[in-house]
Formats: structure tokens, C-alpha cells, sequence
């Protein structure tokens, strides 16, 4: 079965590939030559995977999966949340951990989650899937693997940050792991 994932993103497309395995074929935006900027100007994380999956299917009318993912920093009062890619300016993960760890500077709560809404959009109409890992944020960015916020994420229970981790031991514990397990029950039910 073939699954259109909304994005340009190669590292969230081979992620969620290694997470659905073989069962799935996962193409993305760019696999259909599709460039446009599909504008997320929704209010939640719900609102904007609904955006991205709706504008996919329209487009293709291959069952579409749009997902809206952040980083929600509870002494920063949910922030960056669904600003995470473009918190300091236009997807600079660098700048972004920056202005995080700047804005937290100092504070002791440092208590945060990931999480990740799934909408799936095709010919029966629209499904949401959701999931969190909470964890802790490190004074200073560790790790060279993963993407995004994952240096400076230690998840509950661990001792490295989601960067220092391999791709299949953090995949074992994502925010997305826990939405496409959603996501992969409802296919089967």
C-alpha cells in the first residue's frame, strides 16, 4: 500500500518508512515532482496535519498522510509548539536550539514533550493519530544524529539526547513510532 506523506522532508520520509516497513510504500512530495508551498496557517497541530494531507490528496488522490510535529517546552509556556521549524527564522534547527536555550537560561523546569499529529486523508474521509514522548532538555546541544531539536531532548528514563541514540533505537520511542502504531492499528482494524 502506498502512503503520500506530506513533506520534502527526506529524513521524516525514510523515518516513517523504517517505522512502517515493508507492508508500506512511502513517497513524498518530492517523489510526485510537487513543489508548491503548502501553507500551514492552522492553530494546532491537528489544524495544520489536516492541511498538508487534504492538500496532497486533492492533489493526487493517493491516501495522504500530513503530520504536524513540535516541540512543546512547558516553562516556555508550550512554546515553540507548532513554530518548532521556524522559531528563529525559516527551518534553521541550529538557530532554533539556540533561541530555546537562551529562552530557558536559567530555568529549572526543563520538562518537555514532543509530540506528533498524524491525518490520514483518502477516499473514506479523514483520521487523526496521535503521539508524545516527554523528556527533558539538556543545557547544551549533544549528538550529531537525528534532526530538529533532537540534541538537546533527553526522553524520560534515558540518559542521551534523541541525537546521541541510533535511527532504530530512537524510532523504538518517537513521538512518531507512537502515532504511525496508531495509525497501523486502525489499517488493520
Amino acid at each position: 500500500m502506498e502512503i503520500l506523506v506530506a513533506t520534502h522532508n527526506q529524513h521524516k520520509k525514510e523515518e516513517i518508512q523504517q517505522i512502517l516497513g515493508d507492508h508500506f510504500k512511502v513517497t513524498s512530495l518530492t517523489d510526485y515532482d510537487i513543489h508548491d508551498e503548502i501553507v500551514e496557517d492552522g492553530f494546532t497541530f491537528h489544524e495544520n496535519a489536516l492541511i498538508k494531507a487534504k492538500y496532497c490528496f486533492e492533489k493526487t488522490g493517493k491516501p495522504s498522510l500530513g503530520d504536524d510535529s513540535g516541540l512543546v517546552v512547558d516553562a516556555l509556556d508550550g512554546r515553540p509548539g507548532i513554530y518548532s521549524a521556524r522559531y528563529a527564522g525559516n527551518h534553521d534547527f541550529g538557530k532554533n536550539i539556540a533561541k530555546v536555550l537562551e529562552e530557558m537560561e536559567g530555568e529549572q523546569n526543563r520538562t518537555a514533550y514532543f509530540v506528533t499529529v498524524m491525518c490520514l486523508v483518502d477516499e473514506s474521509g479523514v483520521n487523526y493519530f496521535e503521539g508524545r514522548v516527554y523528556g527533558n532538555l539538556t543545557l547544551q546541544p549533544s549528538g550529531e544524529k537525528g534532526f530538529g531539536y533532537d540534541p538537546i531532548f533527553i526522553p524520560e528514563n534515558g540518559e542521551v539526547t534523541f541525537a546521541e541514540l541510533s535511527a532504530d533505537e530512537k524510532n523504538a520511542i518517537s513521538h512518531r513510532k507512537k502515532a504511525l502504531e496508531k495509525f497501523l492499528i486502525f489499517l488493520k482494524a
